[in-house]
Formats: C-alpha cells, structure tokens, sequence
C-alpha cells in the first residue's frame, strides 16, 4: 500500500477520491486544512463529516485546525475577486503549502487534494498552487491529478446519497456565498 497524504475539502468531494485510492494499492492520511471556511459552525460541520467518514473505512485524519483570521490576512486585498480569481488561488496556495508541509512532517513524498475534484474550482489554479507549494518544501511531490474524470464525479454524486453526508451550498469562505446562502448561515 502506498501512502500518501490527501488534502481533503469536504467528506462529498473526498469519498469517491478515497475510494479510488483504496481500490489501486493507496492509503491516504487524511489532511483537513480549511481555515477559508466560513463560519466556524460550517467548519465544523464539513470536519465532522470527513471525519466520520475516515474513521469508517479507519483512515488516519489531521485536522489542520482553524485559523480563519490568519487566512482573511492572507487574502486581504483580494475579497472582492470574483470566483476563480485571485483570491482563490491566494487561498489554494495557502491550504496546499501547509499540507506540503504536513506531508514533509509525516514523512510522506506525496500529496495531492480533493480540490481538484470540483466542477466550480479552476484545476489549472489548483495544480499551479499544488505545484508552488511542493516546490517550497523539499522532498515533497505534488500529484496534480485530475479527479473530475474516470466516473468519480458520479460515484461522487452515489455516496453523498449512500452515507448521507451533508452538502454544502458553497465553496467555503464568506466571499462566495450568495445573498440566500449568508441570511441561512447566519440566522
């Protein structure tokens, strides 16, 4: 089994990813590092559902702890970018730096991110921020796979049905929820 290290945004976008994974001879170490999300409530929502989803197949899960506030530093100046711009990437860069980092830590070579499993996000930023950041920690390498493809989106689509997980109506942060969204989140 070859271990890896799996940046994970969420239980819908990490299962069919995982499950692959399991399938052909992987075994990730599970890296839950969202300081974007926004608020902590959907933070800890997202956590729990990834972690209950790892420890069901018994995978190892990190939490990469929440530091929103170190996040919004680090996107200042950005917020008004629309999606797909460069806030996004700014945010890629950081979450993918520190799993480089966590991968390095554990003594893993690889790493790679469910990111680049959805349709709304720009896999040419992930893969540039994936690549960027493996290139700041030595001895780390950046899969920069493409997990849209090889029917996991449907299979995606299957277990979020199957283990009932909780779907989110947005990326994450406060600055790509819609109108409807936020009044819902903070009622």
């Amino acid at each position: 089994m070859n271990n890896l290290l799996l940046h994970s945004c969420c239980a819908p976008c990490s299962s069919a990813i995982i499950e692959w994974m399991l399938a052909n001879d992987y075994e990730p170490v599970i890296y839950y590092c969202n300081p974007n999300i926004y608020p902590e409530q959907e933070y800890l929502i997202r956590k729990n559902e990834i972690t209950r989803y790892a420890h069901s197949l018994g995978l190892k899960i990190i939490d990469g702890d929440y530091d929103h506030e170190v996040w919004k530093q680090h996107i200042s100046g950005l917020e008004n970018e629309p999606e797909r711009g460069g806030r996004c990437l700014e945010c890629f860069k950081l979450r993918l730096l520190r799993s480089a980092l966590k991968c390095k830590e554990l003594g893993l070579g690889r790493f790679t991110t469910t990111l680049a499993s959805s349709r709304w996000k720009s896999l040419p930023q992930i893969n540039a921020a994936g690549t960027w950041a493996a290139a700041q920690v030595e001895g780390v390498e950046f899969w920069d796979r493409n997990w849209r493809k090889g029917g996991l989106q449907e299979r995606r689509n299957q277990l979020l049905k199957e283990n009932n997980f909780y779907n989110q109506l947005y990326c994450g942060c406060e600055f790509s929820i819609s109108k409807e969204v936020k009044k819902s989140t903070e009622e």
